[in-house]
């Protein structure tokens, strides 16, 4: 173990404290929406342990937030859970699936959702936060189309999945899989984030931020399948490693990427948005560090 001054041990330990403190608020949060929507929320696998990831993650990711701050992003990462969960566990068939792509996005589009709907509600409440921003009527498409290619890309792995569960050499190729990465939810919960919070350089230059968050989002794609693969194939679900590439490949390729994303934060978006290049670095490195240990799901059986 390195040495350290117990000056330094005690500044950074400081920190530390006060960035969990800041994921315990958001925990506490969270367990509310759980409990105002069980029906999306089943536990396993949505449990403590789940909202604590997810909470610690949005903390640790930007530490210079208040709680409140962080609340869009944290609820946002609980719906990706929920229409996560909805997609890929509930719906049988495809007219399922297509009733809830449609349902959401006519929550996004400003419609109010029925009565039965607590996936679509969920989503209403956190475009009704955003709403309360002075920005949201210029930004309100941006976070439209971020709605819609979460709920198209899952669609398109739950085509995918149904095609090999009938012929297992249906498979998408990796490099298809890869560019389906915005299932993974991610660039929804900065683009919803940065809405929340963002200064005026933030909202001015979403475009050239939500570009680098599909590249960062790429690498968490990559990194989640790397700890997610034996659970994925228990489950069922797909991953990159069923796409004819092994572990080291994929660890090449996150790495590769890294360097990449590092070049582009450096050399662009830090000279746009300072703070943001630091978020979208935060979110590479907490998530890489996450998932060396563990997984955000808790364990279910499909």
């Amino acid at each position: 173990m390195p040495p350290y001054a117990v000056r330094d041990g005690l500044t950074v330990a400081t920190e530390q404290g006060r960035i969990c403190s800041l994921a315990a608020r958001g925990q506490r949060d969270l367990q509310k929406r759980v409990a105002a929507y069980p029906k999306l929320f089943p536990n396993p696998p949505v449990d403590d342990a789940m909202l604590s990831a997810l909470a610690l993650s949005t903390a640790f990711i930007a530490p210079w937030c208040t709680a409140e701050q962080l609340r869009v992003a944290n609820r946002a990462s609980l719906w990706i859970t929920a229409e996560d969960w909805r997609i890929d566990n509930v719906a049988a068939t495809v007219d399922e699936v297509e009733a809830t792509v449609s349902a959401c996005l006519s929550v996004a589009d400003g419609d109010a959702p029925a009565e039965e709907d607590e996936l679509g509600q969920f989503l209403a409440e956190i475009r009704d936060e955003l709403a309360t921003t002075a920005s949201f009527g210029a930004v309100q498409p941006l976070w439209r189309e971020e709605v819609r290619r979460v709920l198209t890309a899952d669609a398109r792995e739950w085509r995918w999945r149904a095609a090999r569960a009938t012929d297992e050499t249906q498979l998408p190729t990796f490099a298809e899989y890869l560019a389906n990465a915005d299932n993974y939810g991610a660039t929804f919960v900065n683009v919803s984030h940065w809405i929340a919070t963002g200064d005026e350089d933030t909202l001015d230059h979403l475009p050239e931020l939500i570009a680098a968050s599909r590249e960062v989002q790429q690498v968490l794609r990559l990194v989640n399948d790397l700890a997610s693969y034996e659970r994925d194939l228990k489950s069922g679900d797909l991953n990159g490693l069923m796409l004819g590439v092994d572990r080291d490949d994929i660890q090449r390729r996150v790495a590769d990427r890294i360097s990449q994303c590092r070049d582009l934060l450096d050399s662009s978006v830090e000279a746009l948005c300072p703070q943001q290049a630091h978020y979208l670095a935060r979110e590479i490195g907490f998530t890489t560090g996450f998932y060396h240990g563990t997984d955000f799901w808790g364990s279910f059986e499909r």
